[in-house]
């Protein structure tokens, strides 16, 4: 029997999911869509698991912007994008594509 912690995540797993219909997104999009569909789950543990999911080969990083706009802390925002990697299985989890089918309209 192994030891300590498995490799696999459900959490992770429907990161992957939601990023294989979207494509690219950078954390809050991800996490937004997260929340509508599965069970909730925090902002911050959203970025550990695309994080973890950098090293382990699942996800890779797309991009960083700087974006425009008007927040809380200032008028510019660093985001990060991410896409999948190439150590990510994706199931095709129909939730996902329909609500962001229903999201487009």
């Amino acid at each position: 029997m192994a030891r300590g912690r498995p490799v696999g995540s459900p959490a992770r797993q429907n990161i992957i999911e939601i990023l294989y219909h979207m494509g690219e997104a950078h954390g809050y999009q991800i996490y937004k869509v997260y929340k509508e569909i599965y069970p909730s789950i925090t902002l911050r543990s959203i970025y550990y698991h695309l994080k973890k999911g950098v090293s382990l080969g699942e996800f890779e990083v797309e991009t960083i912007r700087r974006e425009d706009g008007n927040y809380s802390w200032g008028t510019e925002a660093e985001k990060t994008y991410y896409k999948l990697g190439k150590m990510a299985n994706p199931r095709g989890d129909p939730r996902v594509k329909m609500f962001l089918d229903l999201k487009k309209k």
